[in-house]
């Protein structure tokens, strides 16, 4: 797609934004399996419903837009899936592998903040309101999972990793 205007850079970007989601849905259970930590693994668990519920707001951005449910291939995302699957196929120590994990998502969680920040940013000036509202809500949760994944991190997952490494 040629982009002509900011029209053209929000679809596009609204159009990485569905790839990106429908990626995560696929990588998230795969991420939980792998956690050792019961914590950790429902966190992944959880923020898989909100992602699938992340994929349904964005279609009804593109009903209300009118836009065809078409996706652009996220390569962004394609790469942090990859770095999370090459720490899934490292052997050793399932706490270093926890943080490693966490360290992944969390690298996925600031990629859809900035993504849905820009989103919201250019909805705003185009003056789609009722997409600006739904937005939001996509944005707080992923912030919301990007704290949650601290809190595992510093509650004692990075520590244990620490003391098995020492």
């Amino acid at each position: 797609m040629k982009l002509k205007n900011l029209t053209d850079l929000f679809i596009s970007e609204l159009r990485d934004m569905y790839n990106a989601e429908q990626q995560l849905t696929k990588a998230l259970p795969k991420m939980a399996a792998a956690a050792k930590d019961a914590d950790l693994k429902k966190a992944f668990e959880s923020h898989l419903q909100e992602t699938e519920r992340h994929v349904t707001r964005i279609t009804e951005v593109m009903d209300i837009l009118g836009l065809d449910k078409k996706s652009d291939a996220c390569e962004a995302m394609q790469g942090l899936i990859k770095e999370g699957e090459k720490i899934i196929a490292e052997a050793g120590d399932d706490r270093a592998i926890n943080a490693g994990l966490i360290a992944a998502a969390q690298k996925v969680e600031h990629y859809e903040i900035a993504s849905y920040g820009t989103l919201i940013a250019l909805a705003r000036e185009l003056g789609y309101d009722n997409a600006v509202v739904i937005l939001k809500e996509t944005i707080a949760e992923e912030k919301t999972a990007d704290e949650k994944l601290t809190a595992l991190a510093e509650g004692g997952i990075n520590h244990n990793a620490v003391k098995k490494a020492a």
